[in-house]
């Protein structure tokens, strides 16, 4: 039997607080009247929480020191509490009713073996149209296509749905206005089998309704999902900043930016590089050719001040192919190499982080 998050408490009143928690978030609790009741199971438990009325005596008992204890408390205005929670060992002090849901969320965090370690790609246009979509499609092809398990995320709500790229359009399974309440922790297999498969990868697109409001909150558990889900996320970003926008960008691993090889495109490009370098520690250029005038990749990575990822040449017959609703990248060709190139570099260094 998997161990099971350990509650130490002999007060009726808060162990039905604590059953109610952990019955709303699906999971199962090991129960300790005092101290030395719950020594067998101390150290073997996921998480332990140790409620008001045993604090005392926990800290007394001599238990180990370990990771995830959570000290319950009873009195908003108890000013030793913190104190009580270092000799206990507590990393988190809660009051219930206030954290029952960041409670129940982290009940459900100990037991679920999942690991959010995808690596989390974002892309983003420096103008409309310089082929963010496209490339953001073909970063999550190539990922699968490579054995990795991809998740492709459309975070523009007026794009036209990222579906269509991968001629999607009709697959069952949620989409984003079926998330926009989401809060909490989402399971990563759960959100992978409600989703759309296309081309071998989950994907959350936009339906063709009229946009619906996704809350933050939905934005960072669908992200976190995702993340517990796949070991490639990539997002496909708007140029508008809002608050979805900067928890995805702020989350991201790598930030791609994509510029034509123009000169106004690369004008218009320095106004999203400055916004979206404050988010995000990593981020790279992309330039698109072919060039008009001549612009070399590096000559327009240099005018915006960042790291040049890769220079895209044309790639013959892709318009007919994405308007066949044929996914990009399947094939091999620039894009293909471009995105195998980034991701040999950014799977294996999320494996170490993780």
């Amino acid at each position: 039997m998997p161990a099971r998050p350990l509650v130490i408490t002999a007060d009726p009143q808060v162990l039905d607080d604590l059953l109610r928690v952990a019955a709303a978030a699906g999971v199962e609790l090991e129960v300790a009247a005092e101290p030395g009741a719950a020594r067998r199971a101390w150290s073997s438990a996921p998480l332990v929480v140790v409620g008001p009325d045993v604090a005392v005596r926990c800290a007394r008992s001599r238990l180990p020191r370990r990771a995830q204890v959570v000290l319950l408390g009873a009195d908003l205005d108890d000013a030793g509490i913190w104190q009580l929670a270092v000799e206990v060992g507590a990393q988190h002090v809660v009051f219930l009713p206030d954290a029952a849901e960041w409670l129940g969320a982290v009940l459900v965090e100990s037991v679920d073996p999942e690991s959010a370690s995808g690596a989390l790609v974002a892309v983003v246009g420096g103008r409309g149209g310089a082929g963010a979509t496209t490339l953001s499609a073909a970063l999550a092809v190539t990922g699968a296509r490579l054995g990795r398990r991809a998740l492709l995320v459309d975070g523009d709500p007026l794009g036209g749905g990222i579906d269509l790229v991968l001629g999607g359009e009709s697959c069952e399974g949620l989409r984003w206005p079926d998330l926009s309440e989401t809060r909490g922790r989402l399971p990563g297999a759960t959100l992978s089998t409600a989703l759309p498969r296309m081309a071998d990868l989950s994907v959350l697109s936009w339906d063709r309704g009229d946009p619906v409001d996704v809350a933050t909150e939905a934005v960072v558990a669908v992200l976190a999902g995702a993340g517990r889900a796949a070991e490639l996320v990539v997002v496909d970003l708007p140029r508008q900043v809002d608050d979805g926008v900067r928890v995805a960008a702020s989350l991201a691993d790598v930030l791609l930016l994509v510029v034509p090889a123009e000169v106004r495109a690369a004008a218009a490009a320095a106004r999203v590089a400055m916004r979206v370098s404050v988010l995000c520690h990593d981020v790279r250029v992309v330039v698109r050719g072919p060039s008009p005038s001549g612009l070399t990749g590096t000559d327009v990575a240099r005018s915006l001040s960042l790291p040049l990822q890769g220079f895209l040449a044309a790639e013959p017959d892709l318009e007919r192919q994405l308007e066949r609703g044929q996914p990009p990248g399947v094939r091999g060709g620039p894009l293909a190499e471009l995105a195998e190139e980034l991701l040999d570099e950014v799977l294996p260094a999320a494996r170490r982080a993780a």
